[in-house]
């Protein structure tokens, strides 16, 4: 059960504001009933009309992909790329929350719910984004330090991250580094490392806010259950 104003908003008719306005105007009818108080709950069954038109319910769906390489993150490519949309099996209109690079794999969430996208990505929210990056050469405590407090990026500090080395690579001279952020600036996990003068030779979204990548192999993607949904709205 949802809220009608919400349910309408939803579709696509008009905004949530608007669609209150119409209920309080007595323009919505739910299965022949004109409805006058907000905060009304339909479902999924039910026919809703605004001004005389059926509205089309908009079904929600979830999704987590395991984001391959060399995959873009987008809904349409203009160089005929494969998207991430492309990997999932649905009829629906569904988009990426946020992006991950061309060559970034991971954690990537997929929907057409616009309300959960806004929480997610808003900075206020905090939202864990663990990655794990190797980069080239020994990266010190100091340098991780540095990266904890912020460093900037087009004359704008990032904010406060955690970082931790998991292993250096003596014969690659490489280091595997674990870097949490909250932000979604654009190539922000490549620019930080370069920053403090690293270079990011690989890179994987390791987990989104608790959603990890058990049971998931590259180009792997499932759907998410209503538990977890939940717990995704709880994040505002």
């Amino acid at each position: 059960m949802e809220r009608l104003q919400k349910v309408i908003a939803a579709s696509g008719y008009t905004s949530r504001r608007k669609a209150e306005e119409l209920i309080l105007a007595g323009k919505v009818r739910v299965n022949g009933k004109t409805i006058y108080e907000l905060g009304t709950k339909v479902n999924e069954s039910d026919d809703i009309f605004v001004d005389g038109k059926l509205i089309n319910k908009q079904i929600k769906e979830y999704y987590l992909l395991n984001k391959p390489r060399n995959v873009i993150t987008s809904t349409t490519d203009d160089k005929n790329r494969e998207t991430v949309v492309d990997l999932i099996k649905t009829t629906k209109r569904i988009y990426p929350v946020g992006r991950l690079d061309y060559d970034t794999t991971g954690a990537l969430l997929l929907t057409n719910d616009g309300e959960l996208t806004n929480i997610l990505t808003h900075p206020s929210n905090n939202v864990d984004k663990v990655y794990i990056a190797k980069i080239k050469g020994l990266i010190g405590k100091d340098q991780l330090k540095t990266l904890e407090r912020g460093v900037l990026i087009d004359n704008v500090k990032t904010s406060r991250s955690k970082a931790r080395i998991m292993k250096y690579d003596k014969k690659t001279d490489s280091s595997i580094v674990e870097l949490i952020i909250h932000e979604g600036r654009n190539h922000q996990v490549k620019r930080m490392f370069e920053a403090i003068g690293y270079e990011v030779l690989k890179l994987k979204r390791e987990r989104y806010a608790f959603l990890d990548l058990t049971g998931l192999k590259s180009g792997e993607y499932r759907k998410l259950n209503p538990k977890e949904v939940k717990k995704l709205y709880s994040l505002k």
